[in-house]
Formats: C-alpha cells, structure tokens, sequence
C-alpha cells in the first residue's frame, strides 16, 4: 500500500440474521477496494465486541471513544468508513448516528434516513404520503401491547404476509394461507423484531432497482431486475441459494413500464434523502396496471449472488468504480459541511 492511501474502514458483520450475507458482502467489497488502492481495515461488529480482523487472523479491538485502533504501537484513524452491515446496526440508523457525533465520513444513507425506511411499517407510511406508488394495507403490531389475534385472524384477507417489521433478507418472513397459520407465523417474526407487519398480498410481477445518487440529482437507476421463483415467495432461500430464483438483468418488459419503475425509484430516492447506493423493490400488480412499493435496503447486499453487482455488470460499470464513487461521495459530503474528523 502506498503511504499516502486513504485508510477505509470497512464495517461488517452486525447483530441480526443478516451477519453472515453482511461477510460474504465484505469480501466482495474488500476485494475491490484494495484493488483501487485504498487501505483496507475489516472491522468486525459484534455484541461480543467491534475488532480489527488482521490479515493474520488476529482480532484487536476498536476504541469506540473515537473509534480509532492502535496498531504496534501507533494510533490508526481513518479517512472514511464503509458501511456493510445489513441490518441492525448497521442499517437501522444507530452506526450512522454514531460516525455522526464523531464526524467520521461515512457511506450511505445518512442517520434519519436509515432509521425511517429500516422499519417497513413507517417507511410505508412515508411512501404512502407522497402519492407515487401504491402501499398495500396491513397491520402494525407491536411486542408486549394488546392485540386480539382470533379477531385479527378474522378480518385479514388470505393469503397475507406476516414479516418482522425491522430486518431484511426475508429472515422471519412467512406467507400466510389460512387463519390456523397466523398465531405461529406472528411468533416467527416476533421471534427476530419487536415489531410485527402483517401486509395484503399483491399479486404480480417482482421488480428491483438499484439506485446511486450523490445528493446533488445526479441519479443513476442501474438495469432493472425481474425476480421470478418457483418458491411461495422469495424467500431466504431463493435469495441466496444459486438456482432457486431467476434474476432477470436487465427486465424483459415494455419500456413504458421500465420508465415508470425508474422515474419511480429515482423520485422515491430523492424523497427520502437517500445517498450512495440503495435498493428499492417493487410489484407490478398486472391485472391492475398498479405499481406497488415493496421496501427499501439502504444497504444492497455485495456477496457473488446478490442482484446489485449483477445490475452493475449490466450496465456496464466496474464494482471497483462504484465502490470507489461511494467513498468520494461520502468524503465530499464531509468536506461541504465541514465536517472534521476526530474534532475535540
């Protein structure tokens, strides 16, 4: 490594069922960066403890203080961090708030943002308002207060989706059929999140979009995909299992409707304040021509069977180029709002 190349951070791992795809994201990361030249730390978040993971297999412990790690003696800071944990808390808003009060560049989405659409309830909610695309009806339930399941159980309409309302990669979701299945799927989600969504099923096409902008509407909508499976839904499973699902990059559709996904997506990302680069999911529900929002991961995943990196290959980009975008961005937004690092 060259001694003036930027020292970058990168955070994986986290505390939720994503830990495992947030590994596999970080090697796809890691790889490129070093290849860009920058000089790369894996920081590995845990309950147990945040830690330096040494190429030779030694963990050394990050000071949270200023988030700063000591090496052979010589205090190390970095230049910006990379952000790849899906899910708590690294998606969720918490890190973000973190690296704010330090001052520490960081990329993504910032605090706010984050923590709005990591929750699926109120980022519906939010959607909702702007009139942009339809939300299906559903039913927020929260751990611990009151709620007549046997009465709920009556009025929903079958098949329905019970999902944790924080949380990704389709951990602790379950498509509902009847009204016997309803008690344990609740218990499943509650099971990952303290909060429950029970949403209507639409049913229709299955599309993505991955986003990148850099907060001044420079935005670029890659190539969109079409997921179809043979699974109920997809699943955990379907998501990572080579094979089990068909991602279709770019989406075999009429351009009208490619249009109609990418104004969407584009304007959804300036609504909601998004930076760097996100993915946003929607239904085409063709018997009604609706387009309905699905949810929005402020952290896409990276791993060699995630749908970005494909999207990015589609349209032709290097994911060393991407990479290297996302941290420029996040430095040059440090610098405008003059934002020091490691300021007493």
């Amino acid at each position: 490594m060259s001694a003036s190349a930027q020292r970058i951070a990168l955070l994986c791992g986290g505390y939720s069922g994503e830990y495992e795809i947030s590994l596999q994201s970080a090697e796809t990361v890691e790889k490129h960066l070093r290849a860009s030249g920058f000089e790369v730390y894996k920081i590995l978040i845990t309950r147990a403890g945040w830690n330096y993971i040494h190429p030779s297999g030694q963990h050394l412990a990050i000071n949270k203080n200023d988030f700063s790690l000591t090496w052979d003696g010589n205090k190390i800071i970095f230049d910006a961090v990379f952000n790849i944990i899906h899910g708590t808390p690294g998606e969720d808003g918490r890190l973000q708030g973190y690296l704010d009060m330090l001052g520490i560049p960081y990329t993504g989405c910032n605090a706010i943002t984050s923590a709005i659409t990591f929750n699926k309830a109120f980022c519906n909610k939010v959607v909702e308002s702007f009139g942009i695309v339809k939300v299906a009806k559903s039913v927020h339930l929260v751990k611990d207060q009151p709620v007549d399941i046997a009465k709920l159980a009556e009025h929903l309409p079958y098949p329905c989706f019970v999902k944790p309302a924080e949380g990704g990669s389709s951990v602790g979701i379950s498509k509902v059929k009847t009204k016997a299945e309803l008690l344990p799927a609740i218990e499943k989600a509650f099971a990952e999140d303290q909060q429950v969504l029970i949403e209507k099923f639409i049913k229709g096409r299955e599309f993505t979009c991955g986003v990148m902008g850099n907060g001044r509407q420079e935005i670029t909508v890659l190539p969109i995909t079409e997921i179809i499976t043979q699974r109920e839904f997809f699943d955990y499973v379907a998501k990572y299992t080579p094979g089990a699902s068909e991602e279709i990059t770019p989406a075999e559709i009429p351009v009208h409707l490619a249009n109609r996904l990418r104004d969407a997506a584009k304007t959804l990302y300036l609504k909601l304040n998004c930076r760097g680069l996100v993915r946003i999911d929607f239904i085409w529900e063709e018997e009604t021509a609706d387009l309905y929002f699905l949810e929005l991961n402020t952290v896409p995943g990276q791993s060699a069977n995630s749908i970005v990196p494909k999207q990015v290959r589609a349209a032709g980009l290097e994911l060393s180029d991407v990479y290297r975008q996302l941290i420029e961005d996040c430095l040059q937004r440090a610098a405008t709002t003059q934002v020091s690092p490691y300021d007493p």
